[in-house]
């Protein structure tokens, strides 16, 4: 059954998954995330494998800009990989990316990776690569077959402007309704701050006035509740696929209730790389990306004071 989907995975590549004249628009000093699942294959051996990573582009040479991976994780099965030292480049103005280091194991074993991805299509506010390469362990040679999501998060704080930045750009609003699954019109799409419009339609994927953000450290963001029911964020590991338990928290972030039409505070003062839930309504999940210096790899902590 395995070696058969291999199989099928294996032919969708190879027969014009990867032939696509789009290209992805990327920039350099930008940050975006890489979010994807596939295989890891052996001759004896078919895991499943994730990879959720946070890259920071800087220099651009012709049509290739150079990234940095920030924070994240791959893993083989329920096994883990954090990011030891990672970078890459976007390559013929995003049409491929590549991606080399090193990863290291729960128990401290140090993984090698090399993928090379090719864009297959894209949207507003994403793109979407096939990923081909491989993880080598102490132990096996991987090759891995992925179908990964590019999308840039929103530089919510703009260090050029910051004497002239407002209150109002600090606020992240949790929208009406969010509590409710399926009854938003269409797709909110990241950055966007319109209301929804209630309706029936079973697809809803905004919750947030903004769903994806940078920020430098020391930022404080406001979240204000516009739901009719309170809310809370925590911060942790999404489990994809788990539809039973699809957070696992990493106590950076736990904000008290946030009462109906009340606001909170959350500081965020180190570098890091969070992915914040709300643990009663898990659908509801927001990315933000703390940075300032691509070179300083510390992930740090963050103070959560009581708002209003």
């Amino acid at each position: 059954m395995n070696i058969s989907l291999l199989g099928l995975c294996a032919l969708f590549l190879t027969t014009g998954f990867f032939i696509n004249n789009a290209f992805a628009e990327v920039d350099q000093d930008s940050v975006y995330l890489i979010e994807g699942s596939g295989f890891a294959v052996t001759e004896k051996i078919i895991r499943l494998s994730e990879i959720d990573i946070g890259l920071s582009s800087h220099q651009q040479s012709g049509s290739n800009i150079d990234f940095l991976i920030e924070d994240g994780f791959i893993t083989l099965d329920n096994e883990d990989f954090v990011i030891s030292y990672l970078e890459g480049k976007f390559l013929r103005e995003g049409r491929y990316i590549r991606i080399n280091g090193n990863i290291e194991s729960s128990q401290g074993f140090d993984t090698s990776i090399s993928f090379f991805g090719r864009l297959v299509e894209e949207s507003q506010n994403a793109s979407v690569y096939g990923f081909t390469g491989r993880i080598n362990t102490p132990e096996n040679s991987y090759k891995i077959i992925y179908t990964a999501k590019l999308s840039q998060l929103i530089n919510l704080m703009d260090t050029t402007e910051k004497s002239e930045i407002k209150d109002e750009s600090l606020i992240i609003r949790i929208l009406r309704g969010s509590s409710t699954q399926g009854v938003a019109s269409s797709y909110i799409p990241s950055g966007e701050t319109r209301e929804p419009r209630i309706s029936s339609d079973p697809q809803r994927l905004g919750y947030f006035s903004k769903d994806r953000i940078t920020i430098e450290p020391g930022t404080t963001v406001t979240f204000v509740n516009e739901d009719a029911v309170s809310h809370s964020l925590l911060s942790g590991k999404e489990n994809y696929g788990d539809r039973h338990d699809p957070f696992t928290p990493d106590g950076r972030i736990s904000t008290p209730e946030i009462l109906p039409g009340k606001s909170i505070d959350v500081t965020f003062d180190e570098m890091g790389f969070y992915r914040l839930y709300d643990p009663e309504y898990p659908w509801m999940k927001i990315v933000t990306y703390s940075f300032n210096d691509v070179d300083n790899l510390i992930l740090g902590t963050t103070k959560n004071q009581q708002g209003n």
